[in-house]
């Protein structure tokens, strides 16, 4: 049986189309905040002989993501995999005071995710579903507080929906990359933070298809099997 994956995206960062490979899930259901993107993806796997669906969402809007499931349901009778997938990073320094680029990255990295496990969590209890998450591997580095506070919080509510679904039913995998090849930057306010964590990413960065190898990994193991957690970083990162 094909898998019906429901992603969850910002519209950037992570590539959706990436979670996991269209040749490995023919059915999926793609919501981003900007539609043109994800219908161009898509319109790629239908022309590849896939079935996909799109939705416009705002992942910090709780009645978006279950809007989302529920036509979701709809149209493919259940969900077997949301991937929650958006996230910004304004970072800056705490002096800067970014108050309002604090709560945006709580409101897209934490609550957005939490939203999408809301929706998605009865579904799944009824069926038997995975979650997967994307954190990150941001320790506690100047400039990088609040962000890698929002993402190191990822792992921990998936560590403790993991700890409440014990009965096999529902299983979770929070994935952390390290420096992925992808948008992210465009997010950074503060322009010497912005360009220096551009040049990592050009100069090591890999593959969006990488880490989604990783979800496809964690997704096609033997239903009594969990991966609780992957790191995915590129091999000359320290």
């Amino acid at each position: 049986m094909s898998r019906r994956t429901l992603r969850a995206s910002m519209s950037v960062r992570m590539d959706p189309a990436a979670f996991p490979a269209s040749s490995r899930s023919p059915r999926a259901p793609f919501a981003a905040r900007r539609g043109e993107r994800i219908d161009a993806i898509a319109q790629d796997i239908r022309e590849e002989g896939g079935r996909a669906a799109t939705c416009v969402v705002d992942v910090t809007e709780a009645e978006d993501l279950r809007r989302l499931v529920s036509t979701t349901v709809d149209q493919y009778c259940r969900i077997d995999v949301l991937v929650n997938n958006a996230g910004i990073a304004s970072i800056s320094p705490l002096a800067d005071l970014d108050t309002d680029g604090w709560s945006a990255m709580i409101d897209v990295n934490l609550r957005g995710m939490l939203n999408g496990v809301a929706a998605a969590l009865p579904v799944f209890r009824e069926q038997g579903s995975s979650i997967i998450s994307v954190a990150g591997l941001s320790s506690v580095s100047p400039s990088m507080a609040v962000y890698a506070a929002t993402k190191n919080a990822v792992r921990t509510v998936h560590e403790g929906l993991r700890t409440e679904s014990t009965d096999g039913v529902v299983r979770t995998t929070a994935i952390s990359p390290g420096y992925v090849r992808t948008d992210l930057v465009d997010s950074m306010a503060d322009p010497q933070i912005r360009e220096q964590t551009r040049k990592h990413m050009d100069a090591m960065g890999i593959p969006p298809a990488a880490v989604a190898r990783a979800a496809a990994f964690a997704i096609e193991q033997p239903g009594d099997v969990e991966i609780g957690e992957i790191n995915v970083r590129p091999t000359v990162q320290a």
